[in-house]
């Protein structure tokens, strides 16, 4: 594929991605905040404990299931359909091993916390592995082959699918099953829509394929999925286990908040950014401003959701849990900060990935990981509310070193990378404080009130700064011209030619 006719087909694919990637977000989030705000209402602090007991600890089951390969399928410059074959099969198998490993392990976790209702709770989240060890491939495909129209389709399907069987059981009593009901209906109706969808059914596996260097990439990108997760759900488990399925409710409930928008930011940013810029590494001054670029547009839209989060969080948390959950709002306020800095990493996530450097982001992982489960367990001295200040500090350190740490190994603009986050933490974390000053005369019972005075504080300082700082000025002005740039794009260049990297199927017309 030469680049004159390359560039312009990634460049509207990557425009098309992302616009229907944004769009089915914004019908994502109506629905996981409809659940959110319908559940919490419905069960009480200990039924989201339960199951936070039980997910802290086989979760990392999923990680085994995927071992990497997803992403070794997507990063990989060519890709034939007898090793896409032999991925799915590996990954179906190592689903079922865990499925029954888990109903083996089921005593053992009730055992760990002194609770008997988590052996049935265990063993009927088991099937998940199975389920989605089929999935895996049949979602790497649609990646690889940028029909990210096709994977909205799934995602917002089964997650409507899983909220109404969790509000259905809730409704009638279900308690802490509606939330496992919940968990298992999103993969089976996920796994449903993506054999609909995708247009690509697996063969037999075959063991003259190639497969050596999917597996490594897979085994390195594994090692450091293993030492994250432990070190993002040491939390869990240390409060669950020291604290009871009381504290870690109001601490999950806190927790997922956080993270809700940064979820529905995460995955489809890194969709629609791991093929392109995979697929650019070999152009440093077009990789350089792709991922330049992705980084502000993903800073500036968390920035001033987590900016509103925290400076309204007790209208926040009244609107979405309930005044029975008030206790959260501390917790809520700690991880916010974890949050940001979060998303702040997530371009040198995407660099360690793009650029196949999964040895160096193990080794990065090896050092950092070890010393943020360290500080998590001495702040569980000091309980719920010191776990989660070790748990943001060690993110807001991580940061800086993450990028130090990519200088060494990678062709990405370190420094830009970082002078943008520097620049939103500015931006966004003095909206921040302006939005809670500005709201503090509004009666606590009017949250809805709040939120909104709030917001448009929080936009109207945005706005100042803008006028006064020509580099967010820039900033905001690239971002609302991007749409109309890769608009001009698509209808000034010709049609790109297949992809000779792809497979059969994935050259087919996408989303």
């Amino acid at each position: 594929m030469t680049a004159t006719t390359g560039t312009p087909s990634l460049g509207a694919s990557a425009s098309r991605g992302a616009a229907v990637t944004v769009g089915g977000q914004a019908i994502r989030v109506i629905v996981q905040l409809a659940g959110i705000m319908v559940l919490a209402r419905l069960l009480t602090p200990s039924d989201y404990g339960l199951l936070a007991m039980v997910t802290a600890i086989i979760g990392v089951g999923d990680l085994v299931r995927d071992f990497g390969l997803s992403s070794a399928a997507i990063q990989a410059r060519t890709l034939s359909r007898g090793q896409k074959n032999n991925l799915f099969w590996i990954n179906t198998s190592i689903g079922l091993a865990l499925t029954l490993t888990a109903i083996a392990s089921s005593w053992l976790i009730a055992g760990f916390y002194g609770d008997p209702r988590l052996q049935a709770i265990t063993a009927a989240l088991s099937v998940t592995f199975l389920l989605n060890g089929l999935s895996t491939q049949f979602r790497a495909d649609l990646s690889r082959s940028l029909r990210f129209g096709r994977l909205v389709v799934v995602d917002t399907g089964a997650q409507l699918g899983a909220l109404i069987v969790g509000v259905s059981m809730a409704l009638l009593g279900c308690g802490y099953w509606s939330l496992v009901g919940q968990a298992v209906a999103q993969t089976v109706v996920a796994l449903g829509i993506l054999i609909i969808v995708t247009g690509w059914m697996p063969g037999w596996a075959r063991r003259s394929e190639p497969m050596r260097g999917l597996l490594s990439y897979g085994v390195n990108m594994f090692g450091t999925q293993l030492l994250s997760y432990a070190s993002r759900n040491v939390d869990s488990i240390v409060i669950g286990a020291r604290f009871g399925a009381g504290a870690l409710g109001i601490y999950n409930r806190a927790f997922q908040l956080m993270m809700l928008p940064l979820l529905q930011m995460n995955a489809p940013s890194t969709r629609v950014a791991l093929p392109v810029l995979s697929r650019l590494q070999d152009d440093p001054p077009r990789y350089g401003r792709f991922i330049t670029f992705g980084q502000t547009a993903l800073l500036t839209v968390v920035g001033a959701v987590l900016a509103l989060l925290g400076a309204q969080a007790d209208a926040v948390i009244r609107i979405m849990l309930g005044t029975q959950w008030l206790e959260a709002v501390p917790v809520f306020r700690i991880l916010l900060v974890a949050g940001f800095f979060q998303a702040a990493g997530y371009a040198v996530y995407w660099v360690f990935l793009s650029q196949g450097l999964m040895r160096q982001n193990l080794y990065y992982s090896l050092v950092t990981r070890p010393l943020m489960i360290a500080a998590i367990l001495f702040g569980s001295t000091w309980g719920m509310y010191g776990v989660a200040i070790a748990y943001s500090a060690s993110i807001v350190l991580m940061w800086p070193l993450s990028l130090l740490w990519i200088r060494r190994a990678s062709t990405a603009p370190v420094g830009t990378l970082f002078l943008n986050g520097a620049r939103a933490v500015i931006v966004f974390g003095s909206g921040c404080v302006v939005s809670a000053l500005a709201t503090q005369p509004i009666d606590a019972d009017l949250p809805f009130v709040r939120v909104a005075v709030g917001a448009v504080v929080l936009l109207a300082w945005v706005g100042v700064i803008a006028l006064i700082w020509p580099r967010v000025r820039r900033d905001l002005i690239e971002l609302a011209s991007a749409r109309a740039y890769f608009r001009r794009a698509r209808a000034t260049n010709p049609p790109a030619a297949a992809d000779p990297t792809t497979s059969d199927d994935e050259g087919k017309a996408g989303a």
